[in-house]
């Protein structure tokens, strides 16, 4: 197949180089010049598009989605898919959805789960709105770059699943991490909080699997520094998603707006920045009630 890639970053460039290493015949353009193995290099967006039968996209943000669809649409072939990877807000989502479908074009929005090592390693995860037309098509590509392809529904709803279950993540680490600072502060080793919490109703992906205390439960980002493998700005934006999501939709997200706030103050004004998500218990273990 032949395919273009837009945004050769930390999460596109293994993404194309799998694809690539695949046997199909992939494009990429990036606007900082980044390269991906095995992959050819196109001198515009318009240019990587021109002869693709699908376009895969990962990028920052919405803004930059709808100015980058702006640009590749118009020089897209008849019939190609336009593949978004990025995470952004549904709004946005579904307005290049439109655009594409203008255009004579399929549409698909695939935010992923799995982070930097699942890019590379091939195990992501895809939420995925759109046709099923589309979605068809663009199913071998998911069984390249990930282990999981979910199609959600309509457009739009890739980034829905996305944010609510971020906005879970993120609730349910700050909730794990509280715990292990409370456990600390009333004498309970975090070895036997982890044993009866990660086998009892407080069980969770945070607890079992992602452990925000060094030295307990499987290898984490806990056990090397905090160094990220899901930033802790990365999970503000995604907080910032949803809770603009539920505003839209008049949803009443207490936990998830507070759980925002905490990040924020976290990333913005706490040292949090280029830390691991996780890093919220160090920051709850410094604190007092007051």
């Amino acid at each position: 197949m032949k395919i273009a890639f837009i945004g050769l970053g930390n999460m596109g460039a293994p993404m194309a180089a799998n694809l690539a290493k695949a046997g199909h015949t992939v494009t990429g353009f990036d606007v900082a010049g980044a390269t991906a193995e095995g992959v050819a290099q196109a001198g515009s967006g318009p240019e990587a598009v021109a002869e693709a039968e699908v376009v895969i996209t990962m990028l920052p943000n919405g803004a930059i989605l709808r100015s980058v669809a702006d640009e590749i649409i118009p020089a897209m072939a008849p019939g190609a898919v336009l593949l978004d990877c990025s995470t952004v807000d549904v709004d946005s989502a579904r307005a290049v959805a439109d655009q594409a479908a203008a255009a004579g074009l399929g549409a698909l929005d695939a935010p992923v789960s799995g982070g930097i090592g699942g890019a590379a390693g091939g195990t992501l995860t895809f939420m995925v709105g759109g046709s099923e037309e589309a979605f068809a098509k663009a199913k071998p590509l998911f069984d390249i770059m990930g282990q999981k392809a979910v199609h959600c529904g309509p457009s739009g709803n890739g980034q829905a699943a996305k944010i609510c279950n971020n906005m879970i993540l993120g609730v349910t680490m700050i909730a794990t991490c509280e715990a292990f600072a409370l456990a600390d502060k009333l004498g309970l080793s975090r070895e036997a909080m982890f044993d009866v919490v990660s086998t009892s109703s407080g069980s969770s992906w945070s607890m079992n699997t992602y452990c925000p205390a060094p030295g307990v439960g499987p290898t984490s980002p806990a056990d090397n520094g905090y160094k990220p493998g899901f930033a802790a700005e990365l999970m503000l934006k995604d907080l910032g998603l949803s809770q603009q999501a539920a505003e839209t939709a008049d949803a009443d997200t207490p936990m998830g707006q507070r759980a925002l706030e905490l990040y924020r103050s976290f990333v913005e004004d706490e040292g949090g920045k280029g830390r691991d998500f996780s890093a919220m218990l160090p920051r709850f273990s410094d604190r007092s009630r007051g």
